[in-house]
């Protein structure tokens, strides 16, 4: 099993939330831990970084997150709008 970390900037974006949205991200985040590679690979700046996307109360969220065989790091969750900028800045 791989232990979750989570960025800084993760747990300001989870913060905002609702429970119920809460609830559905936590599902979301037990898919990627059931299969690490369901995100879709980066390429370039961001090499090594995979995002999922996935519906919360009916609007699409991405996850940004990186994996070894130990850990799994939450980069960012967010909608669209100047999503990949944030990450940059992250990785």
């Amino acid at each position: 099993m791989l232990k979750v970390v989570q960025t800084r900037t993760f747990a300001k974006y989870k913060k905002k939330l609702h429970q119920n949205q809460l609830n559905e991200l936590d599902a979301a985040i037990q898919k990627i831990l059931q299969n690490p590679e369901s995100g879709e690979p980066k390429k370039g700046d961001l090499l090594g970084v995979y995002v999922y996307k996935c519906k919360i109360t009916k609007q699409l969220f991405q996850i940004a997150y990186q994996f070894d065989e130990s850990t799994l790091t939450l980069l960012m969750l967010a909608q669209h709008e100047n999503f990949y900028r944030g990450v940059k800045k992250i990785v």
